[in-house]
């Protein structure tokens, strides 16, 4: 059930019957019109644009439209009236029974309830996290992972199928690097002094690692040059900060789908093969490019290049693909990497990156756009950072890493959950502030503890009726009809209402934060007509007669089936009581 769906359809309905009656021209396109809440909640229930919207192809005055088109949608018996405001806008209130109907049809429907048919089965690759193999994933990452996570899971509740994939790393200097840093702990491992040098990487978590290795191969790799120990040791050790990696990925509750290894591109031909795809289309080319913005003749040598035409897709510059060595960019083997997505049927494709990878976005949708022939859209998410605090200062030092606090570090002092929903809480283009004491306050500041806190409260109202001998199942509420008699129960049923729609939005723009703005708002609203109870017995959900309590708690069920399904889609799991 999707009530604003719903009427927007009677809407469509009444209009056409305009036409029909010649009252409006036939061939108006009403893919526009749409039915959204009011900004203004004492305005009605909901609002329609097509008056509006059609006053210019129709040429007729908005609100004569708006008049023609309220008399139409009176006589249907969900509309208890439709007013026209201003210059034709629309404003509409519903039936009492049409909130009641929707109360009880969350309860038979139950976590279907939300769920849309909107993406129609469009394959869907999503990547995210993609770290380097090289060490513990940072707060940084766990912003990443957090928002890809949900985004996959919003996505696949509204219909997408959807393919959750991570991006081994493991194909630059910096797994070498990790080799070597290895190799220096397994030295320890042998007893030996050591010193890491610059570039090297420090931290104690690959201690184990370091022993790991001394366990597998003893003494075989003591006082031998890096042609003997180099390349096992970097599969050895990318395999093991994989598996580090996984296991922290799992602590966070996030699950890939598929991992995908850069070094499977090197040595393979699929640089090749996708760069012959582009030099087939007429994309490859040797040029030299114009000096980057903030060079003087002085200190910039033009030089040819290969390189990609990626301006004809919509890019500032072409791109370079290969060094004056022969040797391929960084850009090639990203190329080559979606041009294997491309390849393996996706319809749609979506980037989790760092902040830092801001210029990248233009040249990778560029580079899609002309291996797929424009067929498959790639949309990139841009991660800002996370600021740390705790007891008001910035917190930094993570031991286990050296210099960064780890996504470890945060699931352990604050939980999964906590961190979860904290991290959705904001738009992930904008930069977040993570406060470890105030995000596990129990306080109505906090979003985390108000969301769950409207859950556990109507878990505890369940608990209260079932054993007063009040049947609170589903399939008995179902069968009562809600009280819906105040105007706070209405507000509720109206936020539950808008539910199915903020699903499909969120889905549409690929935002999962306002999946958890959704859920502050209908916890706001729930705790508001729970606190009116406190003056207002009458409100209550548990009332003296167990068929009263029932009528009353209908409403509160409805939400509780819809604050766990949200927290369902953002991975966070939605508590029965309060500790």
């Amino acid at each position: 059930m999707n009530l604003f769906s719903d009427i927007r359809a009677l809407v469509i309905a009444s209009i056409e019957a305009l036409q029909a009656e010649g009252a409006l021209p036939e061939g108006l396109t009403l893919d526009p019109v749409t039915t959204e809440p009011p900004r203004d909640p004492a305005h009605g229930d909901m609002a329609t644009n097509a008056a509006m919207v059609l006053a210019k192809p129709a040429r007729a005055k908005p609100r004569d439209i708006a008049e023609a088109l309220a008399a139409k949608l009176r006589a249907d018996d969900r509309i208890a009236s439709a007013e026209v405001a201003g210059p034709g806008f629309l404003n509409l209130r519903l039936a009492p029974a049409v909130w009641q109907a929707l109360a009880t049809a969350i309860l038979r429907q139950g976590d279907s309830y939300g769920r849309s048919e909107m993406g129609k089965g469009t394959r869907v690759n999503v990547e995210y996290v993609s770290a380097n193999p090289t060490g513990p994933m940072h707060v940084g990452h766990a912003r990443g992972a957090i928002v890809g996570d949900a985004m996959a899971s919003l996505l696949a509740y509204a219909g997408y199928d959807v393919t959750r994939e991570y991006y081994i790393n493991d194909g630059g200097a910096q797994v070498d690097v990790l080799a070597r840093s290895v190799y220096l702990r397994y030295l320890e491992a042998h007893g030996r002094e050591v010193e890491f040098a610059d570039g090297t990487y420090p931290g104690d978590y690959l201690v184990p690692v370091g022993q790991a290795l001394k366990e597998k191969v003893g003494d075989a790799y003591l006082d031998q040059g890096e042609a003997v120990w180099l390349s096992e040791v970097r599969s050895f050790a990318t395999e093991a900060m994989m598996a580090l990696i996984r296991d922290d990925l799992a602590a966070l509750g996030v699950h890939m789908d598929h991992f995908f290894s850069e070094k499977s591109l090197y040595g393979t031909g699929r640089i090749e093969s996708a760069i012959k795809d582009l030099d087939d289309k007429g994309l490859i080319y040797r040029g030299t490019l114009e000096p980057p913005k903030g060079k003087t003749p002085e200190d910039w040598e033009p030089r040819e290049q290969t390189l990609f035409r990626s301006t004809a897709h919509g890019d500032d510059v072409d791109r370079p693909i290969m060094k004056s060595d022969g040797s391929w960019t960084y850009f090639a083997p990203d190329i080559a990497y979606h041009y294997d997505k491309v390849s393996r049927g996706f319809d749609m494709l979506i980037d989790i990156f760092g902040a830092d990878h801001g210029g990248y976005v233009k040249r990778m949708k560029a580079a899609v756009s002309a291996l797929s022939d424009g067929a498959v859209p790639l949309d990139i998410k841009l991660i800002q950072l996370v600021k740390l605090y705790k007891n008001g200062e910035p917190f930094k030092m993570s031991k286990r890493a050296g210099t960064f606090v780890t996504l470890r570090d945060v699931v352990d002092m604050v939980g999964a959950d906590v961190a979860r929903f904290h991290m959705l809480t904001r738009k992930p283009d904008a930069a977040l502030d993570f406060d470890f004491d105030k995000v596990v306050e129990q306080s109505k500041e906090n979003p985390v503890f108000y969301v769950q806190y409207a859950h556990a409260r109507i878990c505890s109202v369940l608990r209260k009726a079932g054993a007063d001998g009040v049947d609170v199942s589903d399939a008995a509420l179902a069968g009562v009809t809600p009280d819906m008699g105040h105007e706070a129960e209405r507000a509720l049923a109206a936020k539950l209402a808008d539910w199915p729609r903020q699903v499909e939005i969120a889905a549409r723009t690929h935002e999962p934060h306002r999946i958890a703005t959704y859920l502050s708002e209908l916890a706001a609203e729930l705790h508001g007509l729970w606190n009116r109870g406190n003056d207002a017995p009458e409100l209550r959900f548990l009332q003296e007669d167990a068929e009263a309590s029932q009528r009353k708690i209908v409403l509160a069920r409805a939400v509780s089936i819809v604050i766990s399904a949200g927290l369902g889609i953002l991975g966070v799991t939605p508590v029965e009581e309060m500790r």
